[in-house]
């Protein structure tokens, strides 16, 4: 007799996510990977792989497997994988995994299939690809199935999905290279170019958690921002502002409204109305910077909607997906 288990990944280029078929976040960790240079021997996977990245000798390296939502490293990516399905729940020789995982509405058929077998290598038997926006917009609670139109905006670690969804299926949709870590990227190479300090990935996550903002907010502050200076190799250390931040980030949010607006002028005039009546659905870990609901409000003059857990949308999404048998509509 076979046991079965069932479980939604949402396979992000920052974190990683998995839920159970009640729509449990059971695993919530960074998608890292440290692994042993000389013997390429994996140590360790999520919170304790990202906290080596910048801090472990030569012999030992901290990758993110994932890019932009798509597959960099095969080998990498199934052991994360296998590593996070095994610590989620019991498994045994008669267990039978099934896993709905989410993928990037723009990627190609050899970058699907890659995110196919990197999950059955990783000891799933039965695998279902599920685009992110279309999982978000499950996890939310939309009528995806029905003929009406509702907008999904999820702003992840490495993409911006953004999708019309209708009738099961995507109507209009727009993948941009721009998430959380893009704005962090934005942050470093700003401190870099005009303090000539460099700063890591974690410190820039950290501003921009802290101070970062897409408009200017009550409460604004000042942080201290520590590195390496690169003229003498010595620490230093420089203030940055919540004005300042925005500034930095001001690119990277204009681009995610620029490409809400050129979806919205493809999309079908009849789901166009939809989305008036019904609002625009902003998910992703990402999305959660502060204005950014309220900048593109007022830039597309249609009200946006932030549900509860934006982060946990695909994932819960992709949970959703799982009870619903496979008619191969994605």
């Amino acid at each position: 007799m076979l046991f079965s288990r069932e479980i939604g990944i949402d396979l992000g280029t920052s974190n990683t996510r998995l839920a159970d078929r009640k729509g449990h976040i059971i695993i919530n960790e960074p998608s890292v990977v440290a692994v042993d240079v000389k013997s390429k021997r994996v140590l360790a996977t999520g919170n304790e792989a990202k906290q080596m990245i910048g801090r472990t000798p030569g012999s030992i390296v901290a990758v993110r497997p994932v890019t932009a939502g798509v597959i960099a490293d095969f080998d990498m990516t199934s052991d994360m994988v296998r590593d996070f399905i095994d610590r989620s729940s019991k498994r045994s020789m008669f267990t039978k995994t099934k896993v709905v995982v989410s993928v990037p509405s723009s990627v190609t058929e050899v970058e699907r299939r890659a995110v196919e077998d990197a999950v059955r290598s990783a000891g799933a038997q039965d695998v279902e690809l599920i685009e992110s926006p279309m999982a978000a917009a499950l996890g939310v609670g939309l009528p995806v199935y029905e003929p009406t139109g509702s907008m999904i905006v999820d702003i992840g670690g490495g993409t911006c999905d953004i999708a019309v969804v209708s009738l099961g299926g995507i109507a209009a949709s727009k993948s941009i290279k721009i998430g959380g870590n893009a704005f962090d990227e934005a942050i470093i190479n700003y401190v870099k170019r005009k303090h000539n300090l460099l700063i890591g990935e974690n410190t820039a996550e950290d501003v921009k958690i802290k101070i970062g903002s897409a408009k200017e907010y009550d409460g604004e502050a000042t942080m201290e921002v520590r590195g390496r200076n690169l003229d003498d190799g010595l620490p230093g250390s420089v203030e940055l502002t919540s004005a300042t931040v925005r500034d930095i980030l001001e690119d990277c949010v204009t681009s995610v409204v620029l490409a809400i607006k050129e979806t919205l002028e493809v999309t079908l005039p009849e789901l166009s109305a939809d989305i008036i009546d019904r609002g625009i659905y902003l998910t992703g870990g990402a999305s959660k910077l502060r204005g950014l609901r309220e900048v593109i409000e007022e830039e597309i003059k249609i009200r946006v909607i932030s549900p509860k857990d934006p982060e946990n949308c695909v994932a819960i999404g992709t949970s959703v997906r799982l009870k619903r048998p496979n008619n191969g509509v994605m």
